[in-house]
């Protein structure tokens, strides 16, 4: 299927690819379909999150693991039987990201994470309980030290 896109133009995915959001994206509840599309040169560590709905829409998101390789979200019962799985470690995760100029002062929000299924296809964005992650850290607090 072609799918016009915000970052790389009109572009060919396949239909498998598609992820589906039940409940949308915060404050984007009504967009339930996104494909990941890695940046050229980012050895998929940071990947364009793209509505197939809205050509104009899309996210810079982020492997946590590639900057904080000790995050460890952990789901509610809830959340871990809407994504169809007993543990949060069987999921994927991806956090949205603001590039700034200079890219040292770009954030992560740790605290609300996109949550995917690879199985399922099926992801959703979650809010972390308790105060470990927060929404606004900026990428040159992580400097290769673990969190």
């Amino acid at each position: 299927m072609i799918l016009k896109t915000k970052y790389f133009g009109s572009i060919e995915i396949d239909p498998e690819d598609v992820l589906e959001f039940r409940k949308g994206l915060f404050a984007f509840e009504d967009e339930k379909r996104f494909v990941l599309l890695p940046f050229e040169g980012s050895d998929s560590a940071l990947l364009c999150l793209q509505s197939v709905q809205t050509e104009g829409l899309a996210f810079v998101v982020m492997n946590p693991f590639a900057v904080c390789p000790g995050y460890a979200p952990v789901l509610t019962a809830e959340e871990l039987k809407a994504m169809g799985v007993k543990e949060s470690t069987e999921l994927c995760y991806y956090v949205m990201c603001v590039v700034r100029n200079p890219v040292s002062e770009s954030t992560l929000n740790l605290k609300c994470p996109v949550v995917i299924n690879d199985e399922t296809r099926h992801a959703m964005q979650v809010i972390l309980e308790g105060d470990a992650y927060g929404m606004r850290h900026q990428l040159e607090e992580f400097g290769g030290a673990p969190c």
